[in-house]
């Protein structure tokens, strides 16, 4: 089986990390695993194992005729059987499939903002789905979504899953060691960084030897500069650290206590099963699949979003109780292992691909 990922970047965001750790996993199960860069390249770049082939291909725009054509003779050459498209690569992919009629296009919807599909643009997406053999949703409303909105007849729901291939270990946080929380997400709006570093002054004023490690991509737009002024305002620049975007992820987790989401809408977020496989105690909000992920006060904290006094307040239920916190990050930690193990998602990646692929 030759199976292609196509990605638009390789910064460190969820779907860029998902595509990165599906070609690497499948490079030991099938014939030819390759992936694709058509925008940016990034930090994952160096993720990316040697057996898995890689193409970058710059693109500039929409309907870029150089790029087009250069992914068209890789597909051809490579004898690629499947493209798998993730996120808004799906255009390029059918544009692909319509120059390799033979060519099979499946589609994996990231999209975050599964709280406010109602406001989802998708006419395009709608007309590019007709050529979808299968859709891959990350958590079930996007599967409902897809079913109700695209002309794909075929869709499942396929949970996301961490790996870690490179053991690095290259950044040292500040702070007190067996005191930090850690947030693993990009600063975008919808993680809502602003209600967690409110929440986090509750805990300072009680715990001020606690610290709180913000990772993730830096756009330094309005958003991020209303995080560094919140930030300066209420007076936690000893306590609050924000750090760009980091490879060494594991290595970063091993050195905190509590992993934290406070977003105001998810999909399926990695962070979380980092989290787990890092055994970490975890505190999310009722979004996305996070409540399916985390079954609250058996294996982590669930609260609303949004609110920071919740939020304070299961911080400060974990740092009161170091039994606590130990407990659900064991059982958490297994969950993870048994329900979204790089081995058990392969499997069923794999069993869709052969659904369509008459020789592999």
């Amino acid at each position: 089986m030759r199976v292609l990922q196509l990605i638009d970047s390789l910064h460190a965001g969820g779907s860029e990390r998902v595509s990165v750790n599906i070609a690497n996993a499948l490079s030991n199960e099938i014939e030819f695993s390759a992936l694709c860069a058509t925008r940016e390249e990034g930090l994952l770049k160096e993720s990316i194992l040697k057996d898995v082939s890689y193409l970058f291909l710059d693109k500039k725009r929409t309907l870029d005729v150089k790029s087009i054509k250069k992914l068209s003779v890789f597909v051809k050459k490579n004898k690629v059987q499947i493209i798998h498209a993730h996120s808004t690569s799906f255009f390029l992919a059918t544009l692909i499939k319509l120059l390799n009629k033979n060519t099979i296009v499946i589609w994996h919807d990231h999209y975050g903002n599964s709280e406010f599909l109602n406001k989802r643009k998708h006419t395009i997406l709608k007309i590019c789905s007709k050529y979808f053999s299968h859709i891959f949703s990350v958590n079930k409303s996007l599967e409902v979504w897809a079913k109700q909105k695209l002309k794909s007849k075929s869709v499942s729901f396929l949970p996301n899953f961490a790996a870690s291939y490179k053991q690095l270990k290259v950044t040292n946080l500040k702070g007190v060691a067996h005191k930090r929380i850690v947030c693993l997400a990009n600063l975008r709006s919808q993680k809502d960084h602003i209600t967690l570093v409110k929440a986090f002054k509750e805990v300072h004023t009680e715990y001020s030897d606690w610290t709180l490690h913000c990772v993730g991509k830096n756009f330094n737009d309005e958003y991020s500069k209303l995080i560094e002024n919140e930030i300066d305002i209420l007076d936690l620049k000893k306590s609050v650290f924000l750090y760009e975007s980091k490879l060494d992820i594991y290595n970063i987790l091993s050195q905190c206590e509590i992993g934290i989401l406070s977003s105001k809408s998810e999909g399926l977020p990695l962070a979380l099963l980092e989290y787990g496989l890092s055994n970490l105690a975890v505190i999310a909000t009722k979004v996305g699949e996070c409540e399916n992920l985390i079954e609250n006060q058996f294996n982590g904290l669930i609260v609303n979003s949004s609110s920071a006094k919740e939020l304070a307040e299961a911080i400060i239920l974990y740092i009161e109780s170091k039994e606590l916190r130990y407990t659900f990050a064991k059982r958490y930690n297994q969950h993870i292992k048994e329900n979204y193990s790089v081995k058990v998602q392969i499997e069923n990646i794999i069993k869709i691909y052969k659904t369509y692929v008459k020789y592999y």
